[in-house]
């Protein structure tokens, strides 16, 4: 497993070899300069941690569909076409005749069994490896149950067509493939370069862009691949991403042109809500992401489910919603975000200070006498920073219980996450694809990387499997739902705060290209300019 060390260092050797090959210079005029939030932690398909991660991932590498830029659902990548059995199980997808890697090589349904292979090997240490689960044999290869790679249903064919089976009729699957994580990667610089293949110069691209440098706390810069198979239809010649982590610098960095658009939803401040929700180059639309946090169950007092509900029956919702973020956000008990057609999430944790005080009392802990000392850690910004103020206010107020704040940088929040050091920690989730599971199998399932919560559950377990087992469209969601229940109401490992309403600023005027959608999914081969930068 590459440890969150060993990619920074990484990147910083990525840094230096680019510098000292020339590559930083060349007096090129970026078309597009996007703020993607902070400095991502990989642009490795395989190995993409969050949202900034995936947005650059996806921008490089393409999988067998891409992301439609109006709506988000899957529409045809790098596979033209595809065929699934009649029990929905098997699909078998045609590579296009004029799919090429950025340095013209072709493309074949070989790489697509090597890069998701390359995902599911316990050794690559894939926080996304789940989203391959679908797939027969995959969780097992996955596990380290199975060392044969012949176990799991990926084959080519032959070099343009692939079979991918799958455990059950999986409706989302065709949206899985065009999540980054199963983007194709070039084999023979990965295996050549290893770990640093991406420091490699013209490390070779299968998506609309290639790669040009990353420069660590200035930019990562693309440029269009003249070889994608859509090269056609894809305008902007080079674009630039930038990692700013505080709204002030990308606020000032858009107003003075610096930069031509802001679509991380974190980088619009509350107190400037009111003042910009009516400007035209400020957008915002629902998003199926929720905000959350998490109790870690292997550590006293939250190895008792009595207390980690008193906790979120204390906390009220709507106080954090209208005081804080105050941009249109739902209050929610329950974390599959609204919108979706066949399902509609249960109810959990309602606020309910006196039940809350009566439930911590029962758990050995009368008027909050006797627990241990209690740290809530979040990410240094500042609506988190805000909330997690409201939050230690209403344990105060409501359960005589005294937390201590943490705030900490992006990739150290992500290592205690991962290591289970926290009491409470803050949390958030963009959902990876239109389903429920998403948020229910893919997060909270005992075995998943992104559980993140030490709590396993042998009945929520098998009722997500159960459920993903079912074609029946009524029948799986009512299982689901009952899974929900458990997770948000009845063991409360978790605690939803809020769904997310998406914000961001771009002229449209000057571009187009850029839509709205649930999964806050915008292409970048898909954006137009109408006039060249600074016209």
């Amino acid at each position: 497993m590459i440890s969150q060390h060993a990619r920074r260092f990484s990147l910083c050797a990525c840094f230096v070899f680019l510098l000292f090959n020339g590559c930083l210079g060349g007096g090129e005029r970026p078309d597009l300069i996007i703020i993607n939030g902070r400095e991502p932690d990989s642009i490795d398909p395989a190995l993409i941690l969050g949202q900034a991660d995936g947005r650059v991932a996806q921008t490089i590498f393409e999988g067998l569909t891409r992301y439609n830029p109006r709506d988000s659902s899957a529409e045809p990548g790098l596979a033209d076409r595809w065929e699934i059995s009649e029990d929905s199980r098997v699909y078998t997808f045609h590579i296009r005749a004029n799919a090429k890697w950025s340095n013209g090589d072709p493309i074949t349904a070989h790489d697509f069994v090597y890069s998701w292979m390359r995902v599911i090997d316990p050794s690559t240490g894939s926080d996304y490896a789940g989203n391959l689960y679908y797939i027969r044999g995959a969780e097992a290869f996955n596990n380290g149950e199975s060392k044969d790679p012949n176990s799991v249903g990926i084959r080519a064919l032959d070099d343009k067509k692939l079979r991918v089976e799958l455990v059950n009729p999986t409706p989302f699957f065709l949206e899985l493939c065009a999540y980054a994580t199963q983007a194709i990667v070039h084999k023979a610089t990965v295996e050549k370069f290893g770990d640093r293949w991406l420091n490699s110069k013209n490390a070779p691209c299968s998506g609309a862009y290639q790669l040009v440098y990353w420069r660590l706390h200035d930019r990562i810069r693309v440029r269009k691949n003249t070889n994608y198979w859509d090269a056609a239809n894809t305008q902007l010649n080079v674009v630039d991403f930038l990692p700013v982590s505080l709204a002030s610098t990308a606020l000032n960095l858009y107003e003075t042109g610096e930069a031509d658009v802001i679509w991380d939803k974190d980088l619009v401040p509350s107190e400037i809500m009111d003042a910009v929700k009516n400007r035209p180059d400020f957008h915002t639309s629902s998003l199926f992401a929720s905000y959350f946090y998490r109790c870690n169950t292997t550590r006293k007092p939250f190895d008792d489910a009595r207390v980690r509900k008193a906790f979120g029956m204390a906390v009220d919702r709507k106080r954090i919603v209208e005081k804080i973020t105050r941009g249109g956000e739902k209050p929610a008990s329950f974390i599959v975000p609204l919108g979706l057609t066949n399902y509609t999430s249960p109810e959990g944790l309602q606020y309910d200070p006196e039940g809350a005080r009566k439930l911590l009392a029962e758990a050995g802990f009368p008027n909050g006498q006797g627990i241990p000392r209690i740290e809530y850690t979040f990410r240094s910004s500042r609506d988190d920073e805000k909330i997690a103020v409201e939050l230690k206010d209403m344990w105060k107020r409501e359960l005589n219980v005294d937390v201590g704040l943490r705030g900490v940088e992006h990739s150290v929040w992500l290592q205690l996450q991962g290591k289970l050091q926290y009491d409470l920690i803050r949390s958030s989730w963009v959902g990876d694809y239109s389903d429920p599971n998403t948020f229910l199998g893919d997060l909270f399932m005992s075995n998943s990387p992104n559980n993140r919560t030490g709590w396993k559950n042998p009945a929520y377990d098998a009722l997500i499997r159960r459920a993903n087992s079912l074609a029946d469209v009524k029948q799986r969601a009512e299982l689901l739902k009952q899974a929900e229940k458990i997770l948000v109401a009845d063991e409360a490992p978790i605690v939803p705060l809020y769904i997310y309403n998406g914000f961001s600023f771009w002229d449209p005027q000057k571009i187009t290209g850029i839509y709205p959608n649930i999964r806050d999914e915008h292409p970048v081969h898909a954006i137009r300019r109408l006039a060249p930068r600074g016209h």
